[in-house]
């Protein structure tokens, strides 16, 4: 024990004992930094005070002696507990640190900006539930085309981010913006399945608009079907077509289907965080959904995006309980 410590406490204590003023209790705080400074447990400083109370009193009661062998132990408890807690605290704040600085890295490497193309309206908007996005959006364009890839990984944090940047790499290898949708996600699959565990995997959706022909081609990956909304029929068609996850197997052939847009028509890609929404009452209806988008088709696409999310964010009480990111391409009327 520094007898410093001993000596200067010593002194403290008397003068308080005998004026028991402010200054004497503001000498006891400024005293407490050197504590933490020559990290003195809680129990030492017991012992500390103990001994200096017996110089001071050398008549205290039996009594108050065995009361501070009571207050040691249960200070030897406190001190273990309070550690371990300040640790725990330590390690959070590191944790918390880590992430805002992957989540930025993300932003900056995966930031996507929509094209714009002639002839062609698109909305896009992503929104992560927590610090890191498991969703990603991709575009390639060029003055007669464009494509659009949204992807979900199966899989929450920096190992999910580490795999959106895989994708990311395969979709800027991918030679044009008119390239067939099956080949776009035979490329994207070789990468992930060479690239990720067996315990992650991708959910995609791929497709091509050709502004000259006005057909959509697409395919996916086990993704959430594409809705096809038709302004003739006044009605949503769901644009399914079969295909493996991304990274099962490394050869995966994929297939792709087409739908004709006329003018009006649009496009809606979208994960789950769109068609898995939980109110109090269950889960919201994909009907539901539908109607919601309906009631804005005449909008601008950007437009009509941010108005779903304000809306399903409303059904579910202002909670994000997952990704949530929606693509809607429409033909111009």
């Amino acid at each position: 024990m520094p007898q410093e410590v001993e000596r200067q406490y010593r002194a403290i204590l008397r003068n308080y004992l005998e004026n028991q003023n402010e200054l004497n209790l503001y000498e006891g705080q400024t005293f407490s930094k050197q504590l933490i400074q020559k990290n003195i447990s809680p129990e030492e400083m017991i012992g500390i005070h103990r001994s200096a109370l017996e110089e001071i009193s050398p008549d205290i009661p039996t009594t108050i002696h065995h009361s501070f062998d009571l207050l040691i132990e249960v200070m030897v408890r406190y001190g273990l507990a309070l550690h371990e807690h300040q640790n725990l605290i330590q390690k959070q704040e590191n944790f918390r640190i880590e992430m805002d600085l992957a989540a930025n890295v993300q932003k900056t490497l995966l930031k996507t900006s929509v094209p714009e193309i002639e002839g062609v309206d698109i909305g896009m908007l992503s929104v992560p539930s927590k610090e890191m996005n498991g969703d990603y959006v991709h575009f390639l364009s060029d003055a007669k085309a464009v494509g659009i890839g949204v992807a979900d990984v199966i899989g929450k944090g920096i190992p999910a981010a580490l795999c959106m940047s895989m994708i990311k790499n395969g979709m800027d290898s991918v030679d044009g913006a008119d390239k067939d949708p099956s080949l776009v996600l035979d490329i994207i699959n070789r990468i992930v399945e060479r690239s990720v565990t067996d315990s992650m995997f991708v959910s995609m959706v791929y497709g091509g608009y050709n502004t000259a022909t006005h057909e959509f081609l697409y395919a996916s990956a086990g993704h959430e079907p594409a809705l096809h909304y038709s302004v003739r029929e006044k009605a949503f068609h769901e644009l399914f077509v079969e295909g493996l996850l991304l990274g099962v197997l490394p050869n995966t052939t994929y297939k792709h289907q087409s739908v004709h847009l006329e003018p009006g028509d649009f496009i809606v890609l979208m994960t789950d965080g769109v068609t898995e929404c939980r109110s109090q009452e269950g889960f919201i209806e994909m009907e539901k959904v539908m109607q919601i988008i309906e009631d804005v088709k005449d909008e601008p696409a950007q437009d009509m995006v941010e108005y779903v999310y304000k809306e399903l964010i409303l059904l579910q009480d202002f909670e994000l309980r997952d990704d949530f990111t929606l693509v809607i391409l429409k033909r111009a009327a």
